[in-house]
């Protein structure tokens, strides 16, 4: 209890001792023992590392999840399955949640209709998409956040530590300093003993080796910036390796959905109703082709180049989505753009045949508006 009582009071000491230094170095009244030029641009370089460091840190984690409001509840639970050291069990993200949704409505709807079967296409994309999310965002995490967060909640943490340290050993220096000045002032005057003078020069002799002993490992912490640099930036790439594979997978599959989308028929594009032939008694349909493009249409291969364009019935059509052509009988579309579109005996209703000047091929209905 008396140990205990000495110390507190031994602290309390050094403590008021610390401040008084520190309040009269603010107020320009005592001598202050500056660091050298090179431990500056090292503790300005730190600081510069450990801002950023964290800005980029807290961006990526709202790049990653855009809502940390709505999950909430998640990453409680994820607090305590860590410290609980178990694993967190694994849900669907937003991405697979929407395509599982999907799905279920098609089964509801009817697999089988337009509405359903398109339902259960575009489910199993966003499912896939969801799966490629997931992917990206676990090498993100392991690979950039990681590394970044070891570094603010390690590193960082050691340094400020340090450099906290230093910092009263610099105090408990310069107080001493001031000490044996004064100690040394009043002995000139006689109002001291030559011991008092030799005790405060044992003190700033102890104070300058523990000062310039926590220099040193101050200075060899701030220097390992460097090499902290040089894994943030292998991090880095690493990071756009994974960004780059995540969106050319999402592209992939929304192609891959884009053209499986385009041999289904679109029940808000149906077969373009042409105009009945003038001056005919019987009720036809539709417009009669004259008799070269009838004799160009064969059952199983349409040779479209042989196909001429209906004397009626032709109908001018707004692209909603470019289109490469798989083969040499489909014609490549422009976003925007404006054919001419007309049907043929025999084809597909997912397909009319489109021109563009002196260029001519079949086009899928679902990417086009059929204007009146």
């Amino acid at each position: 209890m008396d140990f205990n009582v000495k110390k507190l009071a031994s602290d309390a000491g050094v403590f008021f001792t610390r401040a008084v230094q520190f309040t009269g170095e603010k107020f320009g009244q005592v001598e202050k023992t500056e660091l050298d030029a090179h431990f500056e641009n090292l503790l300005s370089r730190a600081d510069s590392t450990k801002n950023w460091t964290e800005k980029i840190f807290r961006q990526t984690e709202v790049l990653l999840q855009p809502n940390p409001i709505d999950h909430t509840g998640t990453r409680i639970e994820e607090f305590l399955y860590e410290k609980l050291d178990r694993t967190v069990p694994s849900r669907p993200n937003n991405g697979e949640l929407l395509g599982h949704y999907m799905q279920d409505a098609a089964k509801d709807f009817g697999p089988g209709t337009p509405y359903g079967s398109t339902l259960i296409k575009v489910g199993d994309c966003e499912r896939r998409l969801g799966g490629a999310q997931r992917e990206f965002l676990q090498t993100s995490a392991i690979s950039f956040l990681a590394p970044l967060r070891n570094f603010l909640e390690g590193d960082w943490k050691t340094i400020s530590k340090e450099r906290r340290l230093l910092e009263n050993r610099r105090l408990d220096l310069d107080s001493s300093k001031a000490r044996l000045k004064k100690a040394k002032l009043a002995e000139s005057k006689a109002a001291l003993w030559s011991e008092e003078v030799d005790k405060a020069a044992h003190e700033l002799r102890v104070a300058q080796t523990e000062f310039d002993r926590q220099a040193e490992v101050t200075r060899l912490l701030l220097e390992g910036i460097s090499s902290t640099h040089v894994n943030h930036l292998r991090c880095l790439h690493e990071f756009v390796e994974a960004q780059t594979a995540y969106y050319k997978q999402c592209y992939l599959h929304m192609q891959d959905l884009q053209k499986e989308l385009g041999r289904f028929p679109n029940a808000f594009a149906g077969n373009p109703v042409l105009p009945m032939a003038s001056g005919g008694s019987s009720p036809q349909g539709n417009a009669t082709l004259p008799p070269d493009a009838a004799s160009a249409v064969e059952t199983d291969t349409l040779k479209i180049e042989e196909v001429q364009a209906p004397a009626t019935g032709t109908r001018k059509a707004k692209v909603l989505y470019d289109y490469d052509a798989a083969d040499t009988s489909e014609l490549s579309l422009l976003a925007d753009e404006l054919i001419t579109v007309y049907t043929v005996p025999g084809m597909d209703s997912d397909w009319l045949v489109g021109e563009r000047g002196n260029q001519k091929g079949r086009v899928p209905v679902t990417y086009l508006e059929l204007l009146s």
